[in-house]
């Protein structure tokens, strides 16, 4: 049988890595980010076959008198206008112009947020991570609070924090390389998707996190064999879980819109870094600290 637990330093390792590269794409490319969290406009129209042209696009905002414009081709027949924020009055007038320079042109979306609003859904962001992670504490060490050999309840729940931190800032530092090459934002939907990472990643923990609880009331092994048994106990629920979830998410990817595109990919990278944190790290950790502490 593959000893995880025993190889724990090499998981320690691996994570590390994958931590010190999540910081330094964030520190050297910083995120892509949309217009929830920045503020601005977007615009999105349907064009007939043949008739996107950038150059026109570009000409017809800078007519409006409108700042930070970024023209793109959406789909197949499709312009994405990017600018700043604007009033009522001036989205009719920059609709009405593609309407009269693009025959046929629809508008398919239309968002625009304002700073204020931006910096709200901002704060309250980080405010909602934060409870999830002090919920996920507390509800561990109530859950485990008759764990009384060897490891301490509360442990469990600072491990399971660990490994959710360890997955969530993964997510983001791959967001931040997947921004600066291929331009996916962080929107209002990626803190949705990140959340749900959040969530997974710590049901995951709790499956071999119970397990070993259930193994240390009736087995008389030393803590890192009983952990080592759990571990393997779990590892092909976790694996199976995690492959069929994500075989939808690549269908969503392969034929949904564009619209979801972060919050499909950000699922995606969050299922597969959580389902190993679950079961290279978070487990190994627990052990590592109680065999420490019984130095």
């Amino acid at each position: 049988m593959f000893k995880i637990i025993k190889r724990r330093k090499i998981w320690f390792l691996v994570s590390g890595l994958l931590m010190v590269g999540s910081i330094l794409s964030l520190i050297f490319f910083g995120l892509n980010v949309g217009i929830d969290f920045k503020g601005g406009t977007e615009m999105e129209l349907e064009l007939d076959k043949g008739q996107f042209d950038k150059v026109k696009s570009e000409q017809i905002l800078e007519k409006e008198e409108v700042r930070d414009i970024v023209v793109q081709l959406s789909g197949e027949h499709g312009v994405l206008l990017k600018f700043d924020h604007i009033d009522k009055e001036k989205h009719a007038a920059i609709l009405e112009d593609f309407q009269t320079e693009f025959k046929g042109a629809k508008e398919t979306r239309y968002e625009t947020v304002g700073p204020t609003v931006s910096q709200d859904l901002t704060r309250k962001a980080f405010i909602a991570v934060a409870v999830a992670s002090l919920g996920i504490i507390f509800y561990l060490s109530f859950a485990f609070r008759k764990v009384t050999k060897p490891a301490n309840p509360w442990k469990f729940g600072v491990c399971a924090v660990i490994a959710l931190v360890h997955d969530s800032l993964f997510v983001v530092g791959m967001f931040a390389l997947l921004g600066h090459f291929f331009d996916l934002e962080v929107n209002s939907l990626f803190i949705t998707a990140l959340l749900t990472v959040i969530g997974f990643s710590v049901h995951d923990t709790i499956v071999v996190f119970d397990r070993i609880r259930e193994n240390l009331n009736r087995m008389d092994k030393p803590f890192e064999d009983v952990v080592e048994y759990s571990v393997g106990q779990t590892m092909v629920r976790s694996l199976a879980t995690s492959f069929t979830t994500l075989l939808v998410l690549v269908a969503i990817i392969l034929f949904g819109g564009e619209t979801i595109r972060s919050f499909i990919f950000a699922l995606a990278i969050g299922i597969i870094v959580g389902v190993y944190s679950s079961i290279f790290l978070a487990s190994p950790l627990i052990v590592a600290w109680q065999s420490k502490g019984n130095d």
